[in-house]
């Protein structure tokens, strides 16, 4: 097994890692998160079609990226690959962009971060079916970003109920 700073000497490493936000000794995958989220606000002013486009190019992407550092390291989904919880926190985020304005609702920025990071590390963590099958049947750079994509698939559902929520609570 390599060690995991060999990811920085390649592109590919340097994607799946999140920039290197992968390589935190302390919860990769929360620091993973938290910079996607500063990815999303730079994107977040061109709206929700650059969003989608950047989800879909990254993914593949990141397919490739992960695949090279789980056959670099030696291990299926290392804690060091993180472009799968960009993908799951953008996809988390996509209502926000969408689904909102057409509903006549804004959240301030920092509600609208702050409840997809909440409801992607949830999902994330509890990985609800099928999200936990494509967790443990899925193998290599698209097992690894499958589960991810799916927990945001859930996440975004979680945040489509929000203007329904905060209009009644």
């Amino acid at each position: 097994m390599a060690n995991k700073f060999v990811v920085l000497r390649h592109p590919w490493g340097w994607l799946a890692s999140g920039f290197g936000s992968g390589l935190s000794p302390f919860a990769p995958g929360t620091a993973g998160t938290l910079a996607a989220l500063i990815v999303y606000l730079a994107l977040r002013p061109f709206g929700w079609h650059v969003l989608l486009a950047v989800i879909t190019i990254v993914f593949v992407l990141g397919v490739f990226a992960a695949n090279w550092v789980i056959v670099k390291i030696g291990i299926d989904d290392p804690g060091v690959v993180v472009v799968d919880e960009w993908i799951g926190t953008w996809i988390t985020l996509l209502p926000a962009l969408m689904l909102w304005p057409a509903l006549g609702y804004a959240a301030p920025l920092w509600l609208e971060c702050t409840l997809a990071f909440v409801a992607f590390r949830i999902t994330d963590i509890l990985k609800p079916w099928p999200a936990s099958w494509a967790d443990r049947e899925l193998h290599g750079g698209f097992g690894a970003m499958a589960d991810d994509a799916i927990a945001g698939i859930y996440s975004a559902l979680m945040l489509c109920t929000w203007p329904w929520l905060a209009e009644r609570f």
